[in-house]
């Protein structure tokens, strides 16, 4: 039966649908009702989203390529056809970034205050400013690099900016040499000039295009014609047999060492820089044409972020959200009795993570706590939760954690912090052979006055602090003892590799993820079959596993009524005559990133809810340690309806996605209605009840009105 589902032209290629998220992305840098530093900041968003599908999706597509690889994905397209796709649409999206930036943001900040000079456009004053800035400040760290027939191409850094120059020698047997000049990274990239106050406005410069003004001191005696920028990006996926690795942590820190110097996969450069000039970067990064995007400046819009986060314009930017405490955790309760009598479910970031971290950190120096699990796949800088493991312990508890190093883009900050929760007694370990470890997990063994009790938090995202103020997330709080127990069992063999058996409740990967939502699937087709109640919700970051998508085909031809909110990658093709017709699709794009997953399973009437770290991936199944839990408390299954029915409602920030693979704004037929910006007014609703001592109420999404403050279609609050 499934079978049936399976031709080309019921898949979306999972590139070009990467690359339509990415315009979602683009279209709220677009959106002139956006506040315009949001605006500003989705550009670099975008900007940063692309450079991270070069260096990985990209490059092993060239990988294939290159070895000469016609395998067809599930779509139907070979690895050239996906290159050639990715090529003409990324780009058509790079050229309507620079249309934004230049007719519409660029401008518009120049309307309040924010300039952006270049170096032909500094005062007397300013340019003997930037010459003393340059003389001690960035002179000393410049490296001037020659490429002639004595110096070759230099092995430049990936993504970092480059300035290459035409050079004229005197007395020289070549016209032309050429000079390289790499922009160090340990500099500040944008430079507020002086004067600069919110009176007279803010006048800011580009390093390399201060150190433009200056190159002669470079580069003594020779003639400057021309100087160019550019960029190149690189491979930076980590190639790792961890089978015939001795000390995996030693082998992924060595293969760190190479990410910067992997295949060069794109060349930017300025659009007007010459076209034989391109043609010697071309060759001597072994790319062509193809691989070439010529743009206007900047060629890196992240150096721009620093005027996004600038204290002296709050007005241009969304209002700061301050997450909230849940009223059945206000006034500072024993967190440890709250959750003996009842589960507890955090949707952050409306409700504050800061509850998980104040959790673990009394939990390091609570007399009754014997030991702590948990897992770390990524987590902040300076982390209140590695310091927790660490201090609880050096009081003498049991600590065990365990670390992914090889997270990707965080392995060398996961690496300094395991070796520092070593240093302190933590038992450390890194995980199953061939596995990551992606769950997020924390286990907590409390000796109560009654008994010894484990307390575990599951969720949805990563123990990480800051991005827990930027990403919608679940947090489930439990003492429920056949999930805990089951906890307890998945870290024994994670720690232990013993076998995997006895667990019914939680449902986890590698091990039985896809058969068990392939069942709850088949269920649902079933009791249609049957006359009976059948629905799916699923909420996610990516639907890509052909086989799960089969299944949903076979549903929606059964007749199940199936959601899908999808933020990014969506491969499943809605709305074909009798294979998906009873699919919807919609992703949603807002100030917050969306990476909480929610699956909802009608049941004939008896509704499961789960939550959990998995989108319905092959690498989520079958390559990767995952957990979904249930959520089965009756007033949390409230709270999680209450969720998805206010996703679904989203005709804001929503776009829909249709049959041929693009996605449309949904158009509002009724009021308007933003789901994160109702999650944010009913937590503030909330918290001022708290804080004037009444009742809290129930706030149905019926009764949410536009606010008449706030416009629906801006990020406020």
């Amino acid at each position: 039966m499934i079978a049936t589902f399976n031709k080309p032209e019921y898949f979306i290629n999972r590139e070009l649908s990467w690359l339509e998220f990415n315009a979602r992305v683009l279209e709220e840098a677009a959106d002139p009702k956006q506040p315009l530093l949001e605006r500003l900041r989705f550009l670099c968003i975008f900007s940063s989203n692309l450079d991270e599908f070069f260096e990985i999706r990209v490059a092993g597509i060239k990988q294939q390529i290159e070895n000469g690889s016609e395998e067809q994905s599930a779509d139907g397209l070979t690895p050239l056809q996906v290159f050639e796709g990715i090529e003409k649409r990324t780009h058509e999206l790079v050229e309507k970034q620079y249309k934004i930036w230049n007719e519409e943001i660029k401008p518009a900040l120049k309307k309040n205050g924010i300039f952006l000079c270049t170096h032909n456009e500094l005062t007397e004053s300013e340019l003997e400013w930037c010459k003393t800035y340059f003389d001690k400040e960035i002179f000393p760290v410049l490296t001037p690099l020659a490429v002639d027939s004595s110096h070759p191409f230099p092995q430049l850094v990936n993504k970092c900016l480059n300035l290459i120059l035409t050079l004229k020698r005197p007395n020289a047997s070549h016209m032309h040499n050429f000079g390289i000049v790499q922009i160090p990274r340990i500099l500040p990239r944008l430079i507020t000039l002086p004067g600069s106050n919110s009176k007279s406005g803010f006048r800011f410069i580009l390093l390399s295009d201060l150190v433009i003004n200056f190159l002669d001191t470079l580069f003594p005696g020779d003639e400057i014609q021309d100087v160019n920028s550019f960029r190149i990006t690189r491979n930076s996926e980590l190639y790792i047999d961890e089978e015939e690795a001795e000390n995996l942590l030693q082998t992924v820190e060595e293969e760190l060492k190479k990410r910067n110097r992997g295949n060069a996969v794109r060349l930017e450069i300025e659009s007007t820089c010459p076209k034989e000039l391109e043609e010697i970067l071309l060759k001597a990064l072994h790319l062509d044409h193809r691989d070439s995007y010529r743009n206007p400046d900047p060629l890196n819009f992240l150096h721009l972020l620093p005027i996004c986060n600038h204290e002296g314009f709050p007005h241009l930017r969304d209002r700061p959200w301050t997450p909230v405490i849940p009223s059945e955790l206000s006034g500072k309760p024993n967190l440890f009795e709250v959750i003996r009598k009842t589960d507890v479910l955090l949707h952050h970031p409306y409700e504050s993570f800061g509850i998980i971290v104040d959790f673990l950190q009394k939990a390091a120096i609570d007399p009754s706590v014997l030991g702590i699990r948990m897992t770390l796949y990524r987590t902040s800088g300076d982390s209140p939760i590695v310091h927790a493991l660490i201090r609880a312990a050096q009081n003498g508890k049991q600590v065990t954690a365990l670390v992914e190093i090889k997270a990707r883009f965080d392995e060398e900050n996961n690496i300094q912090w395991a070796r520092r929760m070593e240093e302190a007694g933590v038992h450390v370990l890194y995980g199953i052979v061939g596995l990551k470890t992606h769950c997020k997990m924390l286990e907590i063994i409390r000796r109560d006055p009654d008994q010894i009790r484990l307390y575990v938090h599951l969720a949805t995202g990563n123990y990480h602090p800051s991005t827990a103020r930027l990403y919608t997330d679940l947090s489930l709080l439990t003492t429920n003892e056949e999930i805990t127990k089951e906890v307890a069992t998945l870290f024994n063999i994670l720690t232990g590799l013993s076998r995997f058996h006895g667990i019914e409740k939680l449902i986890v990967s590698p091990f039985n993820m896809a058969s068990r939502l392939k069942e709850m699937i088949q269920r649902e087709i079933n009791n249609a079959k049957e006359g009976k109640k059948a629905r799916i919700i699923a909420k996610l970051n990516a639907l890509v596993d052909e086989d799960i998508i089969q299944h949903l085909y076979a549903a929606s031809s059964a007749g199940v009524k199936i959601d899908l909110i999808v933020r990014g990658i969506c491969c499943l093709r809605p709305g074909i005559p009798q294979v998906s017709e009873n699919i919807r699709v919609i992703s949603i794009v807002g100030r917050f990133l969306e990476h909480s997953r929610i699956f909802y399973f009608e049941n004939g009437g008896n509704p499961e809810y789960y939550s959990g770290s998995a989108d319905w991936m092959q690498r989520n199944f079958y390559r990767r340690i995952e957990i979904i839990f249930p959520i089965e408390h009756p007033k949390l299954k409230e709270k999680v309806q209450e969720i998805l029915e206010a996703y679904l409602a989203d005709n804001i920030k929503a776009r829909e996605l249709l049959p041929n693979g693009i996605y449309r704004r949904i158009k509002p037929e009724k009021e308007p209605f933003q789901a994160q910006l109702y999650f944010r007014e009913k937590a503030r609703k909330e918290q001022l009840i708290q804080s004037k001592g009444r009742e809290g109420m129930e706030i149905p999404i019926k009764a949410v009105q536009p606010l008449a403050m706030e416009n629906q279609n801006q990020s406020f609050l």
